[in-house]
């Protein structure tokens, strides 16, 4: 069995990794040799064993769930594998007990994947869909849970919300939301995507209803598999509208057990394993438990607070350089993402696509640049971030 090592600040386990500054995991992460050896040991298995080996990856599929599970401080037994966020946000959005006339409480700047399926849902059921401004949380997170409470006294059957906003980084506190909205009867569904891996996060003790998160952001999977988190109280409530054949009890024995076996009538699993109809990325889930395995190797907490160090020094500096930081100043409500407007005059696409070309990569959302560091990322780096925005700079805003 090979074992691999992971260490802050150190990217030998990425020899492929062409960027001088790998700076978007908050978009898309890059896979290390481990997850790459994950992927191909599935498909060298399958290559020599067809369908004999599927029985093997299902073993998998089951620890894999126990690990994310700590991850996020709840059961195993509590969470399906599903493609991504989307697909668990659709899934709660239509499987969800709506009754005519409910409002849906959700955030504008949230990134779409938590807009639309409750966009679709409101159309689809009758549902109301109520927008809250996250201007207010954005100067105080006092002022944005005043707006909330302002919300809910007008009634709401849920809230969806990010667990950390993807332009600005802010760190929404689920635990308090959580407990003003069940306090008035609404339940919380959680986009964790910019959170899982680098951001301790804890569902558990947050006492949300519902979470959702990709593997090919921070959790450094690859893209295609995810997972979703149901608390177990809720799961009874939901209908089971988007199950697949796999949803039913026994669903696979009419393909094990010889005839008379092939039914339709099978009870649908009112466990969270509904979500979970058909077949699995048996490869991207491997991938995804050997990325798991290097977070967990160094601790969420190191990797949130060696980022955060690392983002310290950028952000000063950029600042010194005009740069407008939208990172709030309360370290409580802060991510692992730095988000920035460029000076005055300077054309942030421009800038963008300039920094790529030295080797710099980073996002640019809605017009923000946004620079996404993970465990990899060495400190040593930034002079080269420096250097190459001072060149940039001399160019697009020459003094």
């Amino acid at each position: 069995m090979t074992t691999f090592t992971a260490k802050l600040g150190d990217r030998s386990l990425f020899p492929h990794l062409e960027a001088r500054v790998y700076l978007n995991h908050g978009g898309i992460s890059y896979p290390s040799v481990a997850v790459q050896h994950a992927v191909n040991e599935v498909l060298d298995d399958y290559a020599r064993r067809g369908a004999a080996a599927f029985m093997r990856w299902n073993d998998q599929r089951t620890r894999l769930k126990g690990k994310l599970g700590a991850l996020i401080g709840v059961s195993g037994d509590d969470i399906a594998l599903l493609p991504n966020t989307t697909r668990g946000v659709i899934d709660v959005s239509l499987c969800f007990p709506w009754q005519r006339g409910d409002r849906v409480i959700v955030f504008q700047g949230e990134f779409p994947a938590n807009i639309t399926p409750w966009q679709q849902a409101a159309a689809t059921f009758g549902v109301e869909l109520v927008f809250l401004s996250l201007e207010e949380w954005n100067r105080d997170i006092e002022l944005g849970l005043a707006s909330l409470d302002r919300a809910l006294e007008r009634g709401a059957r849920l809230v969806a919300v990010s667990a950390v906003q993807f332009q600005t980084g802010l760190r929404m506190p689920l635990r308090e939301i959580t407990k003003r909205c069940h306090a008035h009867g609404t339940q919380v569904f959680v986009d964790a995507v910019q959170a899982c891996g680098s951001v301790p996060t804890d569902a558990g003790a947050a006492n949300v209803d519902y979470l959702a998160c990709g593997s090919h952001k921070w959790l450094m999977g690859l893209e295609g598999c995810g997972f979703l988190y149901v608390h177990p109280s809720r799961v009874s409530d939901l209908r089971p509208t988007t199950a697949g054949w796999l949803s039913h009890e026994d669903g696979l024995g009419f393909l094990f057990d010889g005839p008379g076996h092939l039914r339709y009538d099978r009870p649908i699993k009112r466990r969270v394993e509904f979500f979970e109809g058909g077949n699995y990325n048996t490869a991207g889930l491997a991938g995804l438990e050997a990325s798991l395995d290097l977070i967990q190797q160094i601790g969420v907490p190191a990797i949130y607070d060696h980022v955060n160090g690392y983002l310290d020094t950028l952000e000063a500096e950029l600042g010194g350089r005009g740069f407008q930081s939208l990172r709030t100043r309360d370290v409580r409500y802060r991510s692992c993402t730095l988000g920035l407007l460029p000076p005055g005059g300077v054309s942030v696409v421009d800038l963008q696509r300039e920094l790529g070309a030295r080797g710099i990569a980073c996002a640019l959302p809605d017009g923000v640049l946004r620079f996404t560091p993970h465990w990899p990322n060495n400190p040593a780096e930034i002079p080269i971030v420096l250097e190459a925005v001072d060149q940039i700079l001399s160019i697009l805003h020459p003094a």
